[in-house]
């Protein structure tokens, strides 16, 4: 019996050893170039954490929401600006996490209603559909969406 408990003692401490240290990376104010895990899909085909850089949030965005030129010159500016609030505040020590989260969501904010502000309604109700789905991802913990057919264990 002691034994598979300290086996599950040790891979806790493995795994909180592994997220703490990407914590820690994300906290220290690394940008895209600077951390391996930023750089080009993930090697086993799973998603990323962090966000995209503006060029690839724009590539997205004109894929999806079919932007023209003009929005698109109008959108890059915001995106970049957010991003560089974003890793600003990322290295500022002096707030608390909470602080820094609730900064983090005002900048998101702010830039989504002024992206909103470039878009056609057809444009912003899908955009808005989007966000909301990104959400809802990060509120379930950033793991792969759920099934489409409610997805419960086999039985």
């Amino acid at each position: 019996m002691r034994h598979p408990l300290s086996t599950l003692a040790l891979a806790g401490l493995l795994t909180l050893g592994c997220t703490g240290g990407a914590a820690y990376a994300q906290d220290q104010g690394q940008t895209p170039d600077q951390g391996q895990a930023m750089q080009g899909p993930p090697p086993d085909g799973g998603h990323r954490r962090g966000m995209m850089d503006p060029d690839e949030q724009l590539k997205h965005m004109t894929k999806d929401l079919n932007l023209t030129a003009d929005q698109q010159g109008q959108i890059k500016p915001i995106l970049v600006a957010q991003q560089q609030q974003i890793q600003s505040l990322r290295g500022d020590q002096s707030l608390s996490r909470d602080d820094r989260m609730a900064k983090m969501r005002s900048i998101h904010e702010d830039s989504k209603a002024k992206i909103e502000a470039a878009l056609t309604p057809d444009q912003k109700t899908k955009y808005e559909a989007q966000e909301a789905e990104r959400m809802q991802h990060m509120r379930n913990g950033g793991g792969p969406p759920p099934p489409p057919d409610g997805g419960g264990q086999p039985q």
